[in-house]
């Protein structure tokens, strides 16, 4: 008996080893996957920068190569000196910085009156502007340039400032979504000391959204960084584009007729998504806690 149960706990010890192999092949495999994703998914901004250092004659080649076989650091400083890129990323700043700050701050707000505050119709009216999403900009862009003309914004920098000082739908939704995973007896203490509203939005709420006020900044910063539709649309002036139209704006300037300067348009590209990926690495902590714990409740 007592080799029976010897055999019984060897073969149930061996069936626990192959228990345990399988969920190890299936974690390589993932990791693998993601390895290999990663790779395909790296590989565009991997060539604009290995790009961005070559040669025009290279850059021309065929078939092309990935390592520049001559190092060009000149291409970098000789954007600025091609074009007036320097005024690209200061008005870009500008422009975001305003842009960023009048979108968290509105969202903020109105996500707060729609998980905090009961009155009616207020459902209906969260429906209306989770509604806004499904409108491309594309079908609201004439509408909003007869509207910008009409009150002479064209050509300034208000249309692409202004209109985000009342909030978006999406970053209301985010935020809205996780106020409400946060416990209203928070609110009702807060209430008993004496707190007004904003009192408990600045001193309670705020404090204790800040992964979701992260994730709604990046995504905010990302989105006013990258704009090229509006201000191609309201802006007329070189000296005021940003660095999405500025760029487009350089393909016209620094094109010689015997030899392209697309190794110039690389340096410009790094330079102009530099900003978005050390951003996103400094908050991705904060960007994936406020993805995952949004709608949780609601």
């Amino acid at each position: 008996m007592a080799a029976g149960v010897t055999g019984a706990l060897d073969a149930s010890g061996r069936l626990r080893q192959r228990t345990g192999a399988t969920p190890t092949i299936a974690r390589g495999l993932l990791y693998a996957v993601i390895v290999l994703l990663s790779v395909v998914f790296m590989f565009p901004f991997l060539w604009t920068i290995l790009s961005s250092l070559k040669t025009p004659l290279e850059l021309m080649e065929w078939p092309p190569t990935l390592i520049p076989k001559e190092v060009v650091w000149d291409n970098y400083p000789a954007v600025f000196r091609e074009g007036p890129f320097g005024r690209f990323i200061w008005n870009s700043v500008v422009i975001t910085g305003l842009a960023t700050l009048g979108q968290v701050l509105s969202s903020l707000i109105v996500a707060y009156g729609f998980a905090r505050l009961r009155f009616p119709g207020r459902d209906v009216l969260f429906g209306l502007c989770l509604s806004t999403m499904i409108l491309p900009a594309q079908v609201t862009i004439v509408p909003l340039f007869l509207l910008f003309r009409q009150l002479k914004w064209i050509d300034t920098y208000l249309p692409l400032i202004v209109p985000y000082y009342t909030g978006t739908a999406f970053t209301v939704f985010l935020l809205r979504q996780f106020i409400l995973t946060l416990p209203y007896d928070l609110d009702e203490a807060a209430t008993i000391d004496g707190a007004s509203r904003m009192g408990i939005l600045w001193k309670i709420i705020v404090p204790n959204c800040g992964s979701a006020i992260a994730t709604v900044t990046v995504f905010a910063f990302m989105g006013h960084w990258n704009a090229f539709l509006e201000p191609f649309i309201f802006l007329n002036t070189p000296a005021k584009f940003p660095l999405g139209v500025g760029l487009r704006f350089l393909t016209s300037i620094i094109q010689s007729p015997g030899l392209p300067k697309d190794n110039l348009l690389m340096a410009g590209s790094v330079m102009m998504t530099a900003p978005i990926v050390v951003l996103f690495f400094l908050a991705q902590e904060y960007v994936v806690q406020g993805i995952a714990t949004t709608g949780l409740k609601g």
